[in-house]
């Protein structure tokens, strides 16, 4: 077996295969969002053909984004991924910027908002740890039995995660297997028992963009500035849905023959969910009317598919398909993040102790840092919040990272590149402009989805020149 040998003298063990880092990119992509967010979506845009465009536009970018990352993780096969490219690319502090960022909340509180999404949907079955029950109280601070429970979830998952990277694999393959079936068999059923009337209603003005209102009305949106703004929020809980598909650059210590494993998960993955969540929208429009997609209960569009299908067991059998998704989804993202952190203390850039191997070769002070930082997350009860807003940040770094590809060929061009990036110079740049086109568009119209991430990543740079500091003293 090949080993990443590391400074300390533990070793990274490589048992991660092509399946594997595919079914992580997988499971790290698809939990609960899916089933959600498409009544946000559909009623910015108003239209079955624009609701899946939106999709469509997501899966894009983040297919010409997997694709571009091939290069990197190429040239760079170390744990830690995307810190790792953005460090070669620009400089440690735009890195560490980075790595504080996922830390803070990007993947702590994904962390946290999965581990609540299992218990909202367990509820079906135990009403008693319902997120909409109140355990405890201190004055206005309300803390939920879904909130304590998704701690002890991550806590459990994150104690296997510290035992090797073995049991968190097998996790990852049983979960994330089980979940791909589980939602091809629902979007099966539901282009077998489509409704004729509901197809007609939808389909017959397809293109029309414009705003569903709380009461089902339509409401045409004035300028084109209004329509920019509309549409770069629909785009907001798309590529949310899509977030974590870079999670496998993080493990790449622990890939088998990373330089061309790497970049063929991203591939497959982020081919195979952009599939699988085009294809599951299309089902919902076949099923429900638009305006019921756009004001169903608490956005449970998945529920209201499931029973517009099943008829009254829908509500169970998509309550254990979320659970089933959210579980392999929340394995999948305790997994990968610690590396991260693992390798900003490897260059003096976090604690110390985070850059330690334990006697399973994993790092297991990084995974309890991030239980705690998801467990703090979670009492708060804001991670759905600050994960709508991070959402600028995450797009931000991936451009970052993309044009990173264009400094890399001039800066280190004799650089080993056994992939190169598909479509270059074309697509990175498509990428490129893209993404910047949707942060530009929630500065201008959204800027609450802005300010606050970028106040946490800000955050950052004093804590940078403070840990540079501090190694210096040391």
């Amino acid at each position: 077996m090949e080993l990443q040998q590391e400074e300390n003298g533990k070793q990274f063990k490589r048992e991660l295969n092509l399946l594997d880092a595919t079914l992580l990119v997988v499971g790290s992509m698809v939990g609960s969002g899916i089933f959600i967010v498409s009544a946000d979506i559909a009623r910015h845009t108003g239209s079955a053909g624009w609701l899946i465009l939106v999709w469509i536009i997501g899966g894009f970018m983040t297919l010409t984004a997997a694709l571009s990352y091939g290069e990197l993780s190429g040239m760079y096969p170390k744990a830690g991924g995307q810190y790792v490219y953005l460090k070669e690319s620009y400089n440690p502090l735009t890195a560490f910027l980075y790595g504080w960022s996922l830390f803070a909340v990007i993947q702590t509180g994904t962390i946290a908002a999965v581990g609540v999404s299992f218990y909202k949907f367990l509820a079906y079955f135990i009403p008693s740890v319902s997120e909409d029950l109140v355990l405890f109280s201190i004055g206005s601070f309300k803390v939920s039995p879904a909130q304590v429970l998704a701690i002890g979830l991550i806590f459990i998952l994150t104690y296997i995660n510290t035992k090797g990277v073995k049991g968190g694999k097998w996790i990852q393959l049983i979960f994330t297997l089980t979940k791909i079936a589980s939602i091809a068999g629902l979007i099966i059923f539901g282009f077998v028992f489509f409704k004729s009337d509901v197809v007609s209603i939808n389909w017959s003005d397809a293109f029309s963009f414009k705003k569903i209102l709380p009461d089902g009305s339509f409401l045409s949106y004035e300028n084109l500035p209004a329509f920019g703004g509309a549409l770069a929020s629909a785009l907001v809980g798309a590529i949310m849905s899509y977030e974590a598909w870079n999670n496998v650059t993080f493990v790449a210590g622990e890939i088998n023959n990373p330089k061309k494993n790497i970049g063929l998960s991203l591939l497959l993955g982020t081919l195979l969910v952009t599939l699988i969540y085009v294809l599951l929208n299309l089902m919902f429009t076949m099923v429900l009317p638009l305006t019921e997609i756009a004001t169903t209960e608490k956005d449970r569009v998945g529920i209201a598919a499931s029973q517009a299908i099943f008829g009254a067991n829908g509500t169970i059998i998509i309550a254990l398909l979320i659970m089933v998704a959210t579980f392999g989804c929340n394995n999948g993202l305790i997994l990968a993040g610690a590396r991260v952190y693992y390798s900003m203390a490897k260059d003096g850039l976090f604690f110390k102790k985070t850059a330690k191997l334990n006697k399973h070769a994993v790092p297991e002070f990084a995974l309890w840092i991030q239980f705690v930082m998801a467990s703090i997350l979670c009492l708060s009860g804001k991670y759905g919040d600050l994960l709508d807003m991070i959402t600028f940040i995450a797009v931000l770094f991936y451009v970052l990272t993309i044009f990173g590809i264009y400094i890399l060929r001039v800066k280190k061009p004799d650089v080993e590149r056994p992939y190169k990036a598909i479509g270059y110079p074309v697509l990175p740049a498509i990428y490129i402009v893209l993404g910047l086109s949707f942060c530009i568009l929630l500065i201008i119209y959204k800027p609450y989805f802005t300010w606050p991430g970028l106040i946490i990543t800000l955050i950052g740079i004093p804590l940078y020149y403070w840990n540079k500091r501090t190694t210096v003293a040391e």
